[in-house]
């Protein structure tokens, strides 16, 4: 099924003493204490990676490492994968957009992905000359990989499964993914877009990326330093998939794409993983309470393998939204679809329960 491109709203967003987020609002401009619209994780970076930023920053009138050699070779140790199987840009959006760049070329073509998904895709989709051809959603907020399989076809250059999904929270199965790998045909490449992998707790069903594309040259795994490890602001990610797709994407890079500060709080990321995967289990149970909040609340949502959850309000997505926004809360609205709240500070998910709260009791 293809659908047209949906209009994607402007925004803009500043930082500073007192300020959390400001963004711009059908022609206003609202500070609000509290911003869980953007799945951003509201940890900021470890001490150690902080005290290597300010050391960096001194240096930073020299160009950084074109080819984020540190960077890679401590990704290829980490992930146990060869260097030249790594492809790194200004975030997982960034990889993609180099990949559209080289998989489409002037001729163009299809790209295949569910919807509601990543915002993002249809843009850059759009951007680099391809057709977006979103397929809708099963029900249970999930992925309809049958229906996606039904709709490749010759022009079909790529399709994207988000995994776990944005803003949905749902996960595509390992035995499901596989089947559905299977199914298509050898000009078809794939991109599971992992940006949220390190939330994921059903990890019997849930598939990791990583061991599966060893066995699948036309496999590509999108993974990100924005989510889990917190570093948003300074855009870094990177793809990993064999060297003749790899070597293409890195071809369609923009020379010192990825910033000296970056590749290097990249690399302290890594080596202090452990501890950053203890602030991610927090995050996880914070998640755990705020779902647990809002069934009580009366209201339905799947459950989550993400930093967010969606709640599938239907015609009160804008209700919703607006009553979080007047207590102080600003979170995702896809109107007429649902609502996607990051996991963030206790107190501003205690600002959107207390919403909920009386948001559900007025719905019985």
């Amino acid at each position: 099924m293809q659908a047209r491109i949906p209009h994607i709203h402007a925004y803009a967003a500043a930082r500073g003493p007192g300020i959390r987020f400001r963004a711009l609002r059908f022609g206003r401009c609202r500070v609000l204490p509290f911003s869980l619209s953007a799945n951003e994780n509201p940890f900021p970076p470890l001490p150690s990676v902080r005290e290597l930023i300010r050391t960096e920053s001194g240096r930073i009138n020299r160009y950084p490492d074109r080819f984020a050699t540190e960077l890679t070779g401590a990704l290829a140790d980490h992930l146990s994968v060869p260097a030249n199987h790594l492809a790194i840009g200004a975030g997982s959006v960034g990889v993609l957009a180099h990949l559209l760049h080289s998989v489409l070329g002037e001729a163009g073509g299809e790209v295949v992905y569910a919807w509601p998904s990543f915002e993002a895709y249809p843009h850059l989709v759009h951007l680099y000359g391809g057709t977006a051809v979103q397929v809708p959603l099963r029900s249970g907020h999930r992925h309809d990989l049958d229906a996606m399989a039904r709709a490749v076809t010759d022009r079909t250059r790529l399709v994207i499964v988000c995994n776990p999904n944005n803003p949905t929270s749902t996960v595509v199965a390992h035995a499901e993914l596989e089947r559905f790998l299977d199914r298509l045909p050898g000009h078809v490449l794939v991109v599971l877009d992992e940006a949220y992998q390190e939330f994921v707790r059903d990890v019997q069903a849930a598939p990791d990326g990583i061991a599966l594309y060893r066995d699948r040259p036309r496999l590509i795994v999108l993974r990100t330093f924005s989510k889990a490890y917190g570093l948003a602001g300074l855009r870094v990610g990177f793809a990993v998939c064999h060297e003749a797709v790899a070597a293409g994407v890195r071809r369609s890079s923009l020379p010192f794409g990825v910033g000296a500060l970056a590749q290097s709080a990249a690399v302290a990321s890594l080596a202090a993983e452990a501890e950053l995967l203890e602030r991610v289990e927090e995050l996880v149970k914070e998640r755990d309470r705020v779902q647990d909040g809002l069934r009580e609340a009366g209201l339905d949502l799947p459950s989550s393998q993400a930093n967010f959850v969606w709640l599938p309000l239907g015609t009160d997505t804008e209700a919703f939204a607006e009553a979080c926004e007047s207590a102080g809360v600003r979170v995702r609205a896809f109107p007429g679809e649902g609502v996607r709240v990051t996991v963030g500070e206790p107190e501003a998910n205690d600002i959107v329960l207390a919403v909920a709260a009386r948001f559900g009791s007025s719905r019985t």
